[in-house]
């Protein structure tokens, strides 16, 4: 192998803004935001339940209706995003009322005055006798936990897209870094839930909840300070205007040229060439896919392409603009078919917390808190993330020729795949669990089964692989395929799949109880009929992934026009590295 040398000695230059350096904030931050948010997801469940004297049923819906509230929001903070503020600027504002709710919920744990006498270890048969909270209360703790939904929402919908935006997606070798920051994204999430529900979650248990919701408020506040730091480093986006505005644009323009015949050349559609200077987006190229959408670019005369805007105007629209409509329309049932295993997700996270209160959780003679049980599948991702991300891709890289090793809507369905496994799993060790309450006549105790709550363990570890490729891969692929000017509005679509899975469980909780009788309301998991809910949601499951393959088979991946220029410097560089492994 031959040596490449350049024959010009290069100037030295400035270390430039962007690249790995710049997303070692982001880690850090995603890290410790999902430490503060996650401790709450799977814990205040029992807060709910044992101070707040919520039911068993009420209880689960509200923090999967709190977890839903936080990823649909995701939207508002990805229009302000993109349309108002840059992604850092988003992510500073957010946390910070983040940090309000978190005080609130502080304030309200430490005065008894604030929230009902608890009904924590009183009998289940008078559980229903429990003292409720009132107006007041209530809506102290409603305040505080959408507050904290929705400054968590901001930071999810920009945060992510504020590290992508470190790496050149023009470059062969940053498309490859966009795909491993992803994964290592996640591997950071990861270690921030960890840390959420071991050292949150004992601090809740041991030293109270006004001392659990006031390190979460110190944590975050700590969080948007060190974000801060990082702004010298960082490549940060321009807002380009509403990508909601042109989305509208391109389909009023579209009914407004309803009646004029599309025209045979497609060069006759109206279109910012690649050199004139206003132009600072992609040029997108034509698809067949949607062709009424087509009309929005109809130049009615020749005067009208001179006249108009690529950007502003509702009669006329460029290809372009008709292009980024049409990527977010092929988008959505991508979405829609994800949405059931986040469903399911959320079932995991509320249900199986609940399992685990019954089992016998000691290890010697230390008791693992209920809440920490999703540590199980943590502790597997933290291994499972970097064989993938070393191992897996550069070798799927050498076969696909794709630098993310396989496709990301591959990716997305093996999750699917293992969704309805771990769901069929969760079946059978619920069958299994109340079997032993019923062998043990312990069906009314309250006293944990003799059972190990590592049972549930099988179930966490195939979800936790699949979170692996369906999450990754969505925040990758939303990114990858959107547009710069949409760029948080794609990572708040992505979120909004998780946010409509949480909607959906508490939906599809009422509903089964009332059509099977009463699967889930007897407030005791003995005499609930858990494991045929979980039944239910494997065969869905199914027949969700089977949805998905026709979406997935019908999808077109965004292809760009290149600048002359661009292709005339992509041709060097090839030449160039041809000649460097001579």
């Amino acid at each position: 192998m031959g040596i490449c040398r350049d024959t010009q000695t290069e100037p030295k230059q400035l270390p430039s803004k962007g690249g790995t350096r710049a997303t070692l904030f982001v880690y850090a931050v995603a890290g410790i935001d999902t430490m503060a948010f996650i401790s709450n997801g799977v814990s205040l469940v029992t807060y709910f339940y044992g101070y707040m004297n919520f039911s068993l049923i009420k209880s689960a819906t509200t923090v999967t209706n709190f977890m839903g509230t936080a990823f649909l929001l995701s939207l508002f903070g990805a229009f302000l995003s993109d349309t108002y503020f840059s992604r850092f600027k988003t992510c500073v504002l957010f946390g910070s009322i983040q940090v309000l709710g978190y005080a609130l919920l502080a304030v309200q744990a430490h005065f008894s005055q604030l929230r009902p006498f608890p009904c924590k270890n009183v009998p289940l048969s008078l559980s229903n006798q429990c003292e409720s909270a009132d107006t007041g209360q209530l809506a102290i703790l409603y305040g505080g936990i959408y507050l904290i939904a929705l400054g968590n929402s901001g930071v999810k919908a920009a945060l992510p897209s504020l590290g992508a935006d470190q790496f050149d997606e023009k470059d062969p070798k940053g498309v490859a870094k966009l795909s491993s920051y992803f994964n290592w994204l996640l591997f950071c999430i990861t270690v921030g839930a960890m840390l959420g529900v071991t050292f949150f979650v004992w601090i809740s248990d041991s030293q109270g909840w006004d001392w659990s919701f006031g390190v979460c408020c110190v944590a975050v506040g700590l969080a948007i300070l060190l974000l801060t730091m990082g702004k010298p480093f960082y490549r940060n986006n321009i807002p380009k205007g509403s990508p909601l505005m042109r989305i509208a644009q391109v389909f009023v323009a579209a009914f407004t040229n309803r009646n004029l015949p599309l025209p045979q050349n497609k060069e006759d559609l109206y279109q910012i060439k690649s050199r004139e200077p206003e132009n600072e987006t992609e040029i997108l190229q034509r698809t067949d896919q949607f062709k009424f959408l087509d009309r929005a670019a109809i130049l009615r005369t020749k005067q009208e392409a001179s006249t108009s805007s690529a950007h502003g105007q509702w009669s006329l629209c460029t290809i372009s603009q008709v292009e980024e409509t049409k990527i977010v329309v092929r988008m959505l049932p991508i979405i829609l078919s994800t949405v059931f295993m986040n469903t399911c997700m959320a079932q995991l996270q509320t249900f199986t917390i609940q399992q685990s209160l019954t089992m016998n959780r000691k290890i010697r003679n230390f008791e693992i808190p209920g809440p920490s049980i999703p540590i199980i599948p943590q502790l597997f991702q933290l291994f499972l993330i970097p064989v993938y991300d070393r191992i897996f891709i550069p070798i799927a890289r050498k076969f696909t020729g794709i630098p993310s090793g396989i496709r990301q809507l591959q990716r997305i369905g093996v999750g699917l795949v293992l969704t309805a496994v771990s769901m069929v799993v969760a079946a059978v060790v619920e069958s299994h669990r109340k079997s032993v309450a019923i062998e043990q006549n312990m069906v009314d105790s309250a006293s944990p089964l003799p059972m190990s709550v590592f049972w549930l363990g099988y179930q966490y570890v195939i979800f936790a692989t699949a979170e692996i490729f369906t999450l990754v891969g969505l925040l990758d692929f939303f990114y990858a395929e959107s547009t710069s000017g949409m760029k948080s509005l794609s990572m708040a679509i992505s979120w909004s799949s998780l946010a409509f899975g949480y909607f959906t469980s508490s939906l599809v909780v009422s509903v089964i109880n009332k059509v099977s009788g009463g699967w889930l309301a007897n407030n005791n998991l003995n005499r609930d009929k858990l494991d045929y809910f979980y039944w239910l949601l494997a065969g869905v499951s199914v027949l969700n992934f089977g949805f998905y393959l026709l979406c997935a088979s019908w999808y077109k991946y965004k292809k760009l026009e290149l600048n002359p220029e661009d292709a005339t410097s992509d041709k060097k560089a090839k030449g160039k590295m041809e000649t460097c492994i001579v």
